[in-house]
């Protein structure tokens, strides 16, 4: 099986019909795991374990791939036709997957860049269609969030959902 062939790599439609009990516990799983996303990356900014950027972050994870914690795909829907956007992403997702890193996609970058701040200091637009989080010391960093997402990625590779979709809340 190849990694395009993987299931789970496309959002689900968000439905008001949350009735039977699995549909009602995954969109609090879901919910949950948005807002430990939110709090992940303020925490990870605010300690300058934070990279943004496709370039910046195929850099990092070939120089210094133990590093990386977490890693966020981020497109909206403008994006899905970006062809070479959609290559970097399997490469990154590849590359993630390889080196045990759990990966999240999230389909809202307004909201990331509101989060994330949208410039660099420079002015220039941030790239933000890639986010890693790294862990530069050799002592692990203990982040609540990021054990929460850790976890969220553990269950959804149980159900076969090897990059699961996060929506961050409002």
């Amino acid at each position: 099986m190849t990694l395009e062939e993987t299931p789970g790599q496309e959002p689900m439609p968000e439905t008001s019909d949350s009735s039977s009990a699995g549909s009602a516990t995954g969109c609090s799983r879901t919910q949950s795991a948005g807002k430990a996303l939110q709090e992940l990356l303020v925490s990870s900014q605010r300690r300058g374990c934070l990279t943004a950027g496709v370039y910046e972050s195929a850099k990092l994870m070939n120089v210094d791939p133990d590093t990386v914690a977490f890693c966020v795909l981020a497109a909206d829907e403008e994006d899905e036709g970006d062809i070479a956007l959609q290559i970097h992403f399997t490469l990154i997702q590849a590359f993630c997957c390889e080196n045990d890193i759990d990966i999240v996609r999230v389909n809202n970058i307004p909201k990331l860049a509101s989060i994330v701040g949208a410039s660099e200091e420079a002015g220039e637009p941030r790239d933000l269609h890639c986010i890693l989080i790294t862990n530069p010391n050799d002592d692990a960093w203990k982040d609540p969030a990021l054990e929460k997402l850790n976890l969220f990625c553990e269950e959804s590779r149980n159900i076969n959902d090897w990059v699961p979709n996060i929506t961050l809340p409002e």
